[in-house]
C-alpha cells in the first residue's frame, strides 16, 4: 500500500474518518442493493460503515491493519450496542483469516486507491477467494475526475476494469462522491469526485 505510517495516522483523525458512514454506502442500503447477509468491511478504520451495515441486518466483520483503529471501532460498536466482529489483519493475506466463500458482501471505502500496482492483482484474488460465487463487492474510490493533487491517488475506470474483470463481472462503475477532510480545507468535510463500483464474483 502507499507509504504511510498508518499507526501514526490513527493517533489523530485521518482525513477519511468523517465520524459517520460514507453516504454512498448508506444509499446502497436504502436502495436495497446491499441486503442483510454475511458482510466484510475491508480497511474498516474506526468502523462507521461496518456498524451501519450491522444496524441494517448484516452479520458484519471489519478488518484493518491498525490496532488503534480496531480498538476504537470496538468501543464505538459497544457504545451503540451493535455487534460487529472487528479484527486486526492484512487484506492482502485474508486467506490466513477467513474460509473460502465466507462472505456474501464486501465493501471497500477508500482502500483500493491506496493499493500499489503490484498489490492490485493480489488484492483482487483475495477478494475473490473470500466471496461466495455470485456475491457482490462494492467499492468507493477517488476518481480521476477529481482535480488537484491533494489526498489519495486518483483511479481511472480502465484501472478498475483491468484489475477486477478477470475475476469479477462489473455491474457498474458510476460517478459518486467520497466524503473526507483531504480537500482544499482540512477543517471541514469535502465531497470529492469518486467512482462507486458494483461487481459480482464470477
Amino acid at each position: 500500500m502507499i507509504s504511510l505510517d498508518w499507526n501514526e495516522v490513527y493517533k489523530g483523525t485521518p482525513p477519511w474518518d468523517i465520524g459517520r458512514p460514507q453516504p454512498a454506502f448508506e444509499i446502497l442500503v436504502e436502495d436495497g442493493e446491499i441486503k442483510p447477509g454475511r458482510a466484510l468491511d475491508i480497511g474498516c478504520g474506526r468502523g462507521d460503515n461496518a456498524i451501519m451495515l450491522a444496524m441494517n441486518g448484516c452479520d458484519v466483520t471489519g478488518i484493518d491493519l491498525v490496532e488503534d483503529a480496531i480498538s476504537d471501532a470496538k468501543k464505538k460498536a459497544a457504545e451503540r450496542h451493535v455487534k460487529v466482529n472487528f479484527l486486526i489483519g492484512d487484506v492482502l493475506k485474508m486467506n490466513q483469516l477467513f474460509r473460502e466463500a465466507e462472505f456474501e458482501i464486501i465493501i471497500d471505502s477508500g482502500l483500493f486507491h491506496a493499493m500499489t500496482d503490484e498489490e492490485r492483482p493480489v488484492f483482487a484474488q483475495q477478494l475473490h477467494r473470500v466471496l461466495k460465487p455470485g456475491s457482490k463487492y462494492f467499492m468507493l474510490c477517488f476518481s480521476d475526475k477529481e482535480p488537484g493533487d491533494y489526498g489519495p491517488r486518483r483511479i481511472s475506470k480502465a484501472e478498475i476494469e483491468s484489475t477486477f474483470t478477470p475475476l469479477f463481472d462489473i455491474i457498474y462503475i458510476k460517478d459518486s462522491a467520497f466524503h473526507s477532510r483531504s480537500g482544499p480545507s482540512s477543517s471541514e468535510v469535502y465531497s470529492a469526485s469518486a467512482y462507486l463500483v458494483s461487481a459480482v464474483r464470477s
